[in-house]
């Protein structure tokens, strides 16, 4: 359970700095680069002296590990702007409400169980998202509003899946930290050269505060992805029950801050939102 308990603290740290980048107008790109190259650097640091660096090119899920890159450096912006324009109870509950993505896999990839009140759990969820996503203001509840949320769910649920996935069919328990770092790395890389063409066509001027930011941000990210592969290694809890406790944790948490520190005001539909995602979580778990 410790393993959880940090990847819940992290998690929700997450959100709380993408909303400090906005008050402080901060670039959310160069910060999410300079993120993944710090979260790279402290994983490979940190990870076993069982395999060297060199090695990881030869592993089965270097492959996984590319594609997720591409995969992180994308949804980590757009939550970063569902941040800021939903504000973080809306980010929170459209990232960790995508658990149902991995949970349907995993009825079918891993032979998990499933019921009638697991799929009930799963139409609340999807109903919870949707409410969570209106604020006040024609603007924000447009479609084009509206997409970050529904894009993020999506682009996270299949990151969760994907993790799974690479943890049960390919990672011992000591390349937990590789994997995580190799990640960072890819999402880094990609990250650089996306800002270099930004750079070359003048519209991206370098920030240095950025750096401190990017740092901090880097390592709370490497932490929350080292410890949900450490939980969903737990022998006696199906991944289902773990993304559950994860993140209903994740939204309160969250929620809770974006209203106590940021003066996120929600309307009754997004604590009727809330409350369903709440719901759901404990729906799905208790399937």
């Amino acid at each position: 359970m410790i393993f959880l308990s940090l990847s819940v603290l992290a998690s929700t740290l997450i959100f709380v700095v993408f909303k400090l980048l906005q008050k402080l107008r901060i670039d959310n790109l160069q910060a999410i680069v300079i993120n993944y190259i710090a979260a790279s650097v402290f994983g490979f640091t940190l990870a076993s002296s069982e395999l060297e660096f060199i090695d990881i090119f030869q592993k089965q899920w270097i492959w996984g590990s590319l594609i997720l890159g591409a995969l992180f450096i994308t949804i980590f912006n757009v939550m970063a702007y569902t941040s800021q324009i939903n504000g973080i109870a809306v980010a929170s509950v459209a990232t960790k409400m995508s658990l149902i993505i991995p949970v349907i896999l995993g009825l079918f990839l891993y032979q998990e169980n499933t019921t009638l009140l697991k799929f009930i759990g799963v139409g609340i969820a999807l109903t919870s998202v949707y409410l969570t996503s209106f604020k006040k203001g024609n603007a924000t509840n447009s479609i084009t509003n509206l997409g970050w949320p529904i894009t993020l769910f999506i682009g996270s649920g299949i990151i969760d899946s994907a993790i799974k996935y690479y943890q049960f069919n390919h990672l011992q328990d000591f390349e937990y930290g590789y994997f995580s770092a190799s990640i960072f790395m890819f999402a880094g890389i990609f990250g650089i050269a996306f800002f270099s063409m930004q750079r070359l066509k003048g519209r991206a001027k370098f920030n240095p505060k950025s750096i401190p930011f990017g740092i901090i941000l880097g390592v709370i990210n490497f932490g929350s992805i080292y410890f949900l592969l450490k939980a969903l290694n737990s022998p006696e809890t199906e991944s289902a029950t773990i993304f559950s406790i994860n993140n209903v944790a994740i939204v309160l948490f969250s929620s809770l801050i974006g209203l106590f520190f940021f003066n996120e005001r929600l309307l009754k539909k997004n604590w009727v939102g809330i409350a369903l995602a709440i719901a759901a979580i404990f729906i799905i778990q208790l399937a």
